[in-house]
């Protein structure tokens, strides 16, 4: 539906870098992609954080005599591994919890004689996740200075946070689509004002509407077209600028953030979408102006 002859090429002139339209695109092209790549990685770290961290608990063992404290945590592990729903888990040593500690403390956190809980990081199945409470029960008995830190109950409320935001930007998404729309639409109205007597001739000569909104059709799909693909290099520019950003963050949070390869796909299929909004709108647009003028 995009090839022209070259007289019909003479009829409607082409250039990619005249007009406002490209670039009209291109402005609405960069802030929809910024705006989509958010709300799939939002999405993807929603998914990611409920689904793994909200699987995983942390026992503590809080006790001031280091005897008791490493003899319950002994039989907390020998508890646990015996629990049905447990896939799985990890008695941080000594150096891994002065690891934790350093950024807080300093060299304070590295003092030997400093006493420090002994914690055990425990991964569950969805079984095991559903009969947490019988395994904290089972764990007190034979612990009884055993707490259990549940990562789901203080993940809960920034996953419901990373949902929201990815709605808000699938909701803008859906916004700068009707506006690039909208921009088609009065393109294709001036373009029709512009060439009004070229039309005639074309109507006096034989020629249909389908056949005159094929042409403003063709030209304006490819003005879309061209100023989609570069609003999105700018866009990708920008993400891959900020994704280097939050990898050099090192937080397990803020680097869950990423774009799967999906998310890319996608992202890369946005101006063939584009092209082909602005063909179909183009071609309502133009044949509905026409049947109304004739």
């Amino acid at each position: 539906m995009l090839g022209a002859s070259q007289a019909d090429r003479r009829l409607l002139p082409e250039g990619r870098l005249a007009g406002p339209m490209p670039w009209v695109i291109a402005i609405m092209m960069f802030l929809t992609a910024l705006a989509a790549a958010a709300g799939l990685a939002m999405g993807d770290a929603a998914h990611r954080l409920g689904g793994d961290l909200g699987r995983q608990v942390t026992v503590q063992i809080v006790a001031a005599d280091p005897g008791v404290r490493d003899r319950e945590a002994d039989a907390a592990q020998h508890v646990l591994a015996n629990q049905d729903g447990v896939s799985g888990l990890h008695k941080l040593g000594g150096d891994e919890m002065q690891a934790l500690l350093q950024p807080w403390l300093g060299d304070a956190g590295l003092d030997r004689d400093l006493p420090l809980p002994a914690m055990i990081d425990v991964d569950l199945t969805d079984a095991g996740r559903a009969r947490l409470d019988r395994i904290a029960a089972a764990l007190v008995v034979a612990a009884p200075h055993a707490r259990i830190d549940d990562h789901a109950s203080w993940l809960a409320p920034l996953v419901a946070l990373i949902r929201s935001l990815g709605l808000l930007a699938g909701g803008i998404v859906a916004m700068m689509v009707g506006a690039t729309a909208a921009a088609v639409v009065l393109a294709a109205r001036s373009a029709l004002n512009t060439h009004r007597q070229t039309i005639d001739v074309m109507h006096m000569m034989g020629s249909t509407d389908a056949q005159v909104a094929r042409l403003f059709q063709r030209r304006l799909a490819l003005d879309a077209l061209f100023g989609a693909v570069v609003g999105l290099v700018g866009a990708i520019v920008v993400i891959l600028g900020i994704g280097r950003r939050l990898g050099e963050i090192g937080s397990g949070l803020v680097g869950s953030i990423t774009l799967p390869w999906t998310a890319w796909a996608a992202l890369l299929a946005l101006p063939i979408l584009a092209g082909l909004l602005a063909l179909a709108v183009a071609r309502i647009t133009v044949q509905r102006a026409l049947a109304r003028t004739l």
